[in-house]
């Protein structure tokens, strides 16, 4: 859990602020007082300053001096650069498993292979989301280094804005089953470059969707917003 020694009800604001953040219903610029979230959300202002505090060690917004709270403009140059790390660490992780020994290696991808290859389920776009951040954290966690696995979930945390987006459009969820299960069955049979090639360019072509969808959705959002 993001936020540490809050009461219920701030994780509850919390939550559904980032949810509305993530559903575009707060933009990007888009300023607001601590007490007109708390008149909205039925709550006192304690509650709803801890919230925003923890959403603005996210990333997510900024306190204004004398003007509030606003919500924080996607910033393409810094996930452009997330990504670019992303990439980095999930090579290497897969460089790692495929010069590991099979007894080694196989372990913590069998669930991964029942779930992506033996018995997909397909389902919904927000639980593919999920299960996609846990094949790709488990690809790095699997390969040994806990600083290595620290790094990239907080990179995780930070792209989950733009990421998630990818998976709201079917053929996109079709397409992760399949470019999933060609990445594990390169790592199981120690074909890296293979494996290598097949995650770099799944990654790049969900990075180029969410980037269009993100871009055409605060489009639309902000459109709505001057009616």
């Amino acid at each position: 859990m993001p936020m540490k020694k809050t009461t219920g009800i701030a994780e509850r604001i919390y939550r559904q602020l980032k949810q509305e953040i993530f559903d575009f219903q707060l933009l990007p610029g888009d300023r607001f007082s601590e007490s007109d979230i708390a008149l909205r959300m039925n709550a006192s202002r304690t509650p709803v300053r801890q919230a925003l505090y923890a959403l603005e060690q996210e990333g997510y917004v900024d306190v204004q001096p004398r003007s509030g709270w606003q919500i924080k403009a996607i910033d393409f140059d810094n996930l452009e650069s997330l990504y670019d790390l992303r990439i980095v660490l999930e090579l290497e992780a897969v460089k790692r498993l495929c010069a590991f020994p099979e007894e080694i290696r196989l372990l913590p991808l069998q669930a991964l292979k029942q779930f992506w290859i033996d018995a997909p389920q397909l389902p919904d776009g927000a639980d593919v989301a999920c299960h996609d951040e846990a094949f790709h954290m488990t690809l790095v966690e699997a390969a040994g280094n806990p600083e290595m696995a620290r790094v990239h979930r907080e990179i995780t945390e930070k792209i989950r804005i733009v990421r998630r987006l990818d998976f709201t459009q079917r053929p996109r969820v079709s397409a992760t089953y399949f470019e999933h299960g060609q990445i594990l069955l390169a790592i199981l049979n120690r074909q890296r470059q293979e494996a290598q090639t097949h995650l770099h360019d799944h990654i790049a072509a969900s990075q180029k969707e969410v980037r269009q969808i993100t871009l055409h959705m605060l489009h639309v959002a902000q459109q709505g917003a001057r009616r």
